[in-house]
């Protein structure tokens, strides 16, 4: 695999040093400052070559690998009027990546929401934190906090009823702590969604079911993935984050259903997946090692990464350390091998995803699931694993 870290560009506090150093020699890193469904200018993304690849001469190579991500606007989303022009706008920007030499593009068709926890420094046996989502505080959020309006269909009498006793006994700040998680904003921004405004974007959902939401979904990739197969970008959808419905929006690439589907809505090369099995793996029904062999020429980026069900439920998770958790770490990386002699050897770019805060990044500020030393050490975990693998299909 080729091994990559998510950069979050000039503002990260995990810095290009200290990703290099992680024994990384590529990046995954996005225009964040760019708003969604703006054209991504070939200057802004020649200056964020050029930052990245600053001291190549000096140091240890680095270069831009994985666009994560090129965000797709609601509008498309919702399939309104004016998603032509933000089409439009979606391939210009593919045309100036693949001018520039990027060639993989990550992106998520999660409507409004982006990935969800409800803690975001769940205290680990040894003192680290990570992050983690239990149905029953998303609830609290919901129910009580939000009052979306029909929300008590979406909840059990009995997690109503306990979703009801916790909050009655959380103080003002647990409270504000869980509507702040939820409502927690793209990673790498600093801006978080309003409450007041929140009901107004689920509202707008309010039509779109799971099958409206694939119909535009297919649509979108049958817009953009022939002209990603001519410029000789692979497009690759990240799956759902958490794997299942929420607040009333739809989710339609949380199993292996959804993403043979998308894959036979545009059946070629370039419209690819980002085979994340933090998220794949919540869900049981998902065999992540016999996806990647159904899907193996599609998977074009690899999240590496592992979730524990709490009392085997998957509707309450944390995220494990890396090796650890309901993931076949080690049948997943097999199944990479394979694809990847498949391929004649060419290495799939890879980032080790949500590392615990730990050790000095306990007293600093870092995007949650993004600070160094937990990545690092799940790196380091998988590296390991994956050596052992490789010597293991050389015998």
């Amino acid at each position: 695999m080729l091994h990559t870290m998510r950069w979050f560009g000039p503002h990260d506090p995990v810095s290009l040093m200290d990703i290099r150093q992680a024994g990384c020699s590529a990046v995954v890193t996005a225009l964040h400052q760019i708003p969604v469904g703006e054209v991504w200018s070939k200057e802004a993304i020649q200056e964020r070559i050029n930052i990245i690849e600053k001291g190549n001469d000096q140091w240890t190579p680095l270069h831009w690998a994985v666009v994560e991500s090129l965000p797709v606007h609601e509008a498309i989303k919702k399939a309104l009027p004016e998603r032509e022009q933000y089409i439009e706008n979606y391939r210009t920007s593919l045309e100036n990546l693949a001018s520039k030499g990027i060639k993989t593009v990550c992106y998520n068709f999660m409507p409004v929401l982006d990935w969800s926890r409800t803690k975001l420094d769940f205290e680990m046996p040894d003192g680290a934190k990570a992050l983690r989502f239990v149905w029953t505080d998303f609830a609290i959020f919901d129910l009580f906090i939000l009052k979306r309006p029909g929300a008590s269909a979406d909840y059990s009498a009995d997690v109503q009823g306990e979703a009801r006793l916790k909050f009655e006994r959380m103080t003002t700040a647990e409270r504000d702590e869980l509507q702040q998680t939820v409502l927690l904003g793209l990673p790498g921004s600093e801006e978080a969604f309003h409450l007041e405004s929140f009901q107004d974007l689920l509202d707008q959902y309010r039509e779109i079911g799971a099958k409206e939401l694939r119909e535009n979904l297919h649509y979108f990739i049958q817009q953009v993935a022939p002209l990603a197969q001519d410029l000789g970008i692979n497009l690759c959808i990240h799956p759902d984050d958490p794997p299942f419905p929420l607040l009333g929006l739809p989710r339609v690439v949380s199993t292996e259903s959804d993403l043979a589907a998308l894959m036979e809505a545009a059946p070629v090369r370039a419209n690819g997946i980002t085979f994340c099995t933090g998220s794949l793996g919540v869900r049981p029904d998902n065999d992540l090692p016999a996806m990647i062999s159904r899907f193996g020429s599609r998977i074009h980026f690899i999240h590496l990464r592992t979730t524990k069900r709490e009392q085997d439920d998957p509707l309450i998770f944390h995220e494990a350390p890396h090796l650890a958790g309901d993931v076949p770490m080690l049948e997943v990386i097999k199944a990479i091998h394979e694809e990847e002699q498949n391929r004649g050897g060419e290495p799939i770019p890879m980032r080790p995803d949500h590392g615990h805060q730990m050790l000095d990044d306990l007293h600093k500020k870092t995007y949650p699931g993004y600070s160094a030393i937990g990545r690092l050490r799940g790196l380091a975990e998988l590296r390991g694993m994956e050596l052992a693998v490789s010597r293991m299909y050389k015998k």
